[in-house]
């Protein structure tokens, strides 16, 4: 009886061992959670960029583009206009041609114009603004591969790498990192799944 029970007692805690066993694995609180760690650094090259005045002039919150290495509202009232070409008869490309026109002071890269409204930077932080990169619905329907190629390839963007002169014949401030650091910046950021911090 005395070795009956002890086998009884046994096979019991055997069971409950292995019933807790299973628990222990089924509940969610056991269950390893990774925490996807952001390494801000490409993250931090890429928008040191985004918010320079080489980039944020043609990216306001109005439709009057901004210019200089002040900011400062386009000079002879440029407006717009529907597609962000500017207003009929006095489009970007009346002054703004393919290259830079150094003798005038005019800066130029192909199909230059400004950014449309739904990816005005201008007084946003650097978080909203690259949700806003990342969203279809606001990035002119661009996918990620989209985006990585306009940010790397794209001339007009990489012309803020060769701003050449303004009217007074002085070169126009680079952004702060050079062209293929920024470059390598995005590929690391968009290739990383373009995470975005908290704010």
């Amino acid at each position: 009886m005395k070795r009956s029970a002890s086998k009884y007692i046994l096979l019991s805690c055997l069971i409950l061992g292995v019933s807790l066993g299973l628990t222990s694995f089924e509940g969610e609180d056991t269950i390893p959670k990774v925490e996807l760690s952001l390494d801000q650094s490409s993250f931090d090259k890429v928008m040191r960029v985004i918010t320079h005045k080489r980039c944020m002039n043609c990216h306001p919150s109005g439709n009057t583009p901004r210019q200089g290495e002040d900011s400062h509202l386009h000079h002879l009232g440029v407006q717009r206009g529907v597609d962000g070409n500017g207003l009929a008869g006095y489009t970007c490309n009346t002054c703004h041609q393919a290259e830079n026109n150094n003798f005038a002071g005019v800066p130029g890269a192909p199909h230059w114009a400004l950014a449309p409204n739904s990816m005005a930077w201008e007084g946003k932080s650097r978080v909203e603004i690259a949700k806003q990169i990342m969203d279809p619905a606001r990035n002119g329907g661009r996918s990620t591969d989209d985006i990585l190629k306009h940010l790397t390839e794209d001339e007009l963007v990489l012309w803020a790498w060769e701003p050449g002169v303004n009217g007074e014949g002085e070169a126009r401030e680079l952004p702060p990192i050079g062209k293929e650091e920024w470059i390598a910046a995005v590929k690391d950021w968009i290739a990383n799944g373009a995470l975005i911090p908290e704010e």
